[in-house]
């Protein structure tokens, strides 16, 4: 089947959410690489909470309260002198280093972005990435006033490309992006960025990656496995039309 878009979700994909981490180590000292991961992790779980609770409030403020969690959890107030640098930082994620060579040898497809962030936080990354006139559109789920994996989200795809369903190939580190695409009925390639083979290092960076860097369990895989963006120009080729 033809390939038309290639959709690509942002954080963890085509942005490094471990690129806080240096940032809190600063802030924090030998508690920022805790601070990190319970960060992330509460991040996603909150944006799961508020698609079940139905009360949906968008990436930005989410993501505050996750940190607030996450300090708090270590015993470390919370203040503006320590949440709004590292909040800030969340403008301006490093973006792993093939993704724009890979999405300029992508030029021949409709690209896109299909994110929790909001619109402000996606603005910012893209454009402080120098990747906004590489893409035909950048979705956030806010359009949805819901998170992935929740069906809703992916909906917004089709018609903001003027694609089909099965015109999309949609590109994921996430393992639960990956099920709710592939659950959803778009072609999935799941970024293995944790070397999902591979043991990983004792302590939280470790754990994380033993949670949120593998496939889940859900009778949902990927399609495609690769191991960077600068994959998916052969992959796609491959596929033929």
């Amino acid at each position: 089947m033809t390939v038309r878009a290639i959709v690509f979700d942002a954080y963890g994909t085509l942005y490094d959410v471990q690129s806080v981490r240096g940032l809190a180590a600063r802030l924090c000292g030998d508690k920022g690489e805790l601070i990190t991961q319970i960060w992330r992790l509460k991040q996603l779980e909150y944006t799961w909470l508020r698609g079940l609770m139905r009360s949906y409030e968008d990436f930005w403020s989410t993501t505050r309260a996750a940190l607030e969690f996450a300090l708090e959890s270590i015993g470390i107030a919370p203040t503006p002198a320590l949440c709004d640098p590292l909040m800030a930082k969340y403008l301006d994620l490093d973006p792993y280093p093939e993704a724009r060579e890979a999405l300029g040898a992508l030029s021949g497809y409709k690209l896109a972005i299909l994110s929790n962030g909001s619109p402000k936080m996606l603005d910012a990354l893209v454009h402080a990435s120098g990747i906004a006139g590489l893409l035909a559109d950048v979705i956030s789920v806010d359009r949805a006033k819901t998170y992935k994996p929740d069906p809703k989200c992916y909906e917004l795809v089709a018609p903001a490309l003027c694609v089909a369903n099965h015109e999309v190939l949609f590109v994921s580190s996430n393992g639960f992006d990956v099920a709710g695409a592939k659950c959803f009925g778009f072609r999935v390639a799941w970024i293995e960025r944790g070397g999902a083979a591979a043991a990983p290092e004792p302590g939280p960076a470790g754990f994380y990656r033993l949670l949120r860097a593998r496939a889940e369990r859900l009778g949902y895989p990927a399609d495609f496995r690769i191991a960077a963006l600068s994959d998916l120009a052969p992959l796609v080729a491959s596929l033929g039309d």
